[in-house]
């Protein structure tokens, strides 16, 4: 098996930038295919390649990729989820990650937010509350350090 092969078996074929599905039999000159992107700007990095779409990891390249939270949720000030996930994956700890209107949307952003972890950092335990506080609810995420 090739590096290719192996990162985007372990990654479950899905892009860790847009968290789409990636073909593995398309080609790497195209834009949807498959290409590792090596993480060599984060040394305490766990894990030093990850799954992307050709065009996905070009474009992080140029700009400072940010991981979109779904319309369909309902939050207020989401935090940059990259930023939450390094930190997380180097501390440890617990992240303030959204405010929502209802426990009902928090609970929904918290287990989206469970979801895209595990992909986003594998292997990572990542827990999530859900607080009321001040009339809202408040999302945060939690993990020990590995």
């Amino acid at each position: 098996m090739s590096l290719l092969d192996d990162v985007g078996e372990r990654d479950g074929w899905r892009c860790w930038v847009c968290d789409e599905a990636v073909d593995a039999g398309m080609s790497v000159n195209d834009p949807r295919g498959p290409s590792v992107d090596s993480r060599t700007a984060d040394r305490k990095a766990k894990i030093a390649e990850r799954l992307a779409h050709r065009a996905c990891n070009t474009r992080k390249g140029a700009v400072k990729v940010v991981i979109a939270w779904p319309d369909r949720l309902h939050v207020v000030e989401p935090a940059p989820l990259i930023t939450v996930a390094e930190r997380l994956e180097r501390k440890g700890g617990r992240e303030l990650v959204a405010r929502c209107p209802s426990r009902k949307d928090a609970q929904e952003a918290a287990d989206w937010l469970l979801d895209r972890f595990s992909r986003l950092v594998p292997g990572l335990p990542v827990t999530a509350t859900v607080d009321a506080g001040g009339g809202q609810f408040l999302v945060a995420l939690a993990a020990g350090r590995r």
